[in-house]
């Protein structure tokens, strides 16, 4: 079976910075009760005139002149996303033709909430290994400042915009990234109203149940991949969390006595980007050098659907 592994990173990040303050004038709310409940004091939202389409060709255009790779030779590019600028076309048509990717290019996007760029790489191994082309765009890109309830004092402090994207090499000399893939299909706790419902198209969630959700699901993950590889925490060079409240991180952190040299948290800067989420934590350690060639990065994601995931995924 062929595998993958990351042959470069890109980011694209808006332009406008909300700080905690900002948010102090739209609800009721402080800097102190936001950065103790979830280790925000920033997030990115898409200025006027800005898209999101924007965000997605800038990561990917970086993430290709960082591996070295050019257009003509991806053979497939996701985007995972909940919030593209048009439902047709998909983010990912839109990138193809900025690029000018190959026209026989296989391009679409993908919405696992906050676990789709997980369930994107997994998909993209796939992909690659029927593609006579070895290398792919997956590309994790989100507008929440579009569905954010900023009535909501205890969901609107939480989002923040942005793309991150990876080039994947594949090959067979690659081992698999063992994806480890899971949904529980609900609307209870988080959810986000299509078109023509008669209701706003804006995020709803219930922040202690999905903290819950969270808690059990970030470890759970862990296990599962560890398990599928035969690897220990000590064999894992960087572990990426899905970055939705700091507690959460910490609590894995203490669990697994993961040293503070192994793992990263962007949230304080982004907050939470859903999709984008782990690709910017990706792209920012690959640029201050933490991960590099021969680097193996445990990668757990969690969101709404419910969805889950994790895979060990190493850099070429």
């Amino acid at each position: 079976m062929n595998g993958i592994k990351i042959r470069g990173t890109g980011r694209g990040v808006p332009s406008k910075v909300v700080t905690n303050a900002d948010m102090a004038k739209i609800v009721e709310t402080s800097d102190e009760w936001i950065t103790t409940r979830t280790g925000i004091s920033h997030r990115h939202h898409l200025a006027e005139g800005e898209t999101i389409t924007d965000m997605t060709v800038l990561a990917a255009r970086r993430a290709l002149e960082n591996a070295g790779v050019t257009p003509d030779q991806i053979g497939a590019c996701v985007v995972a996303t909940l919030t593209a600028d048009t439902q047709v076309p998909s983010a990912a048509c839109r990138v193809q033709r900025e690029l000018g990717l190959p026209h026989d290019t296989v391009c679409f996007d993908l919405n696992a909430a906050c676990t789709g760029f997980l369930y994107a790489l997994h998909t993209m191994e796939c992909l690659l290994g029927a593609s006579e082309r070895k290398f792919g765009l997956v590309i994790g890109a989100e507008n929440l400042s579009r569905i954010t309830n900023w009535a909501d004092r205890g969901t609107c402090i939480l989002f923040g915009d942005g793309a991150g994207a990876v080039v994947v090499e594949c090959s067979p000399a690659y081992e698999s990234i063992h994806a480890f893939l899971g949904c529980h299909g609900t609307d209870e706790m988080l959810r986000v109203p299509g078109v023509e419902k008669g209701v706003p198209s804006l995020v709803y969630m219930e922040g202690t149940k999905v903290f819950k959700f969270a808690v059990e699901a970030v470890p759970y993950c862990i296990d599962q991949v560890l398990a599928r590889t035969g690897k220990t925490v000590d064999d894992v060079d960087f572990f990426v969390f899905h970055q939705a409240n700091a507690r959460i991180i910490d609590l894995a952190v203490r669990k697994y006595r993961i040293p503070q040299e192994k793992y990263y948290k962007n949230i304080n800067e982004y907050g939470n980007t859903s999709a984008a989420s782990i690709p910017l934590v990706i792209s920012e350690l690959h640029e201050q050098g933490k991960v590099g060639p021969g680097s193996r990065v445990l990668v757990v994601g969690f969101g709404g659907g419910l969805t889950w995931g994790g895979a060990l995924v190493e850099f070429a």
